[in-house]
């Protein structure tokens, strides 16, 4: 292994590392304490969260911005896509694994994955891009949504061109270096967080009885004969 292939390793162990820790730190914290009597159905509820709650029309604002919310979901395919790569490369660096480009079904596979790549990077640039022009998103951003947006962009299209060029095999890996140490430090850390995030707000609005929604008719129906 070379010196960059060593380097992007250890950052990705590091990055592991602190996510475990948190991982870890978060569970021992487990459910949340809620002193109100318990009217609804948690679990319910947190499978609603992670679901139909995540659906635009259930969202605050998300059906407003119905082509801006389609490029998030493809621009967080491309960062999982990314980082599964990564992995795949990685396992083949460590055991000095080569594939025969030269097989016309993989040459084929390698162009698919790239053009998918350039896709969900593209999605990125063009969220950033909304995030510069609208005053109101401009307003509300930091130095850190701008950061984030850009390393996580150059990863996904730093890794579609290693894809098709293996030249780039060194900005490759020095770009998910940068990306490996600041995944754990930026808005990037959501990756983890969100998991938590769509649990508590579950845990909560289930404890109450206000997730799953129920339709007015059936919502009526109970209340009349309480």
């Amino acid at each position: 292994m070379e010196s960059y292939e060593w380097i992007a390793l250890i950052a990705s162990t590091i990055c592991l590392f602190i996510f475990l820790t948190q991982f870890l730190c978060l569970v021992k914290m487990g459910s949340p304490k809620d002193l109100s009597k318990r009217e609804g159905d948690i679990k319910g509820a947190v499978l609603y969260s992670f679901v139909k709650a995540m659906a635009p029309g259930n969202k605050e604002s998300a059906y407003l911005h119905l082509p801006t919310y389609t490029a998030g979901i493809i621009y967080h395919i491309g960062t999982f896509l990314t980082l599964l790569l990564f992995i795949v490369f990685m396992v083949m660096t460590i055991f000095g694994i080569e594939i025969p480009f030269n097989l016309s079904f993989l040459t084929h596979f390698t162009l698919i994955i790239a053009g998918i790549l350039f896709f969900t990077s593209l999605s990125g640039l063009l969220i950033l891009a909304k995030r510069v022009v609208n005053k109101e998103l401009r307003s509300l951003s930091g130095p850190d949504d701008y950061l984030s947006n850009i390393i996580t962009t150059l990863t996904q299209l730093v890794t579609a061109f290693f894809m098709i060029f293996s030249t780039a095999k060194v900005v490759y890996f020095v770009i998910m270096t940068l990306f490996f140490l600041w995944l754990p430090v930026g808005k990037t850390k959501h990756l983890m967080y969100f998991f938590f995030a769509r649990y508590h707000l579950g845990f909560f609005y289930g404890w109450r009885g206000t997730w799953p929604q129920k339709s007015p008719d059936r919502d009526y129906g109970e209340n009349r004969h309480k």
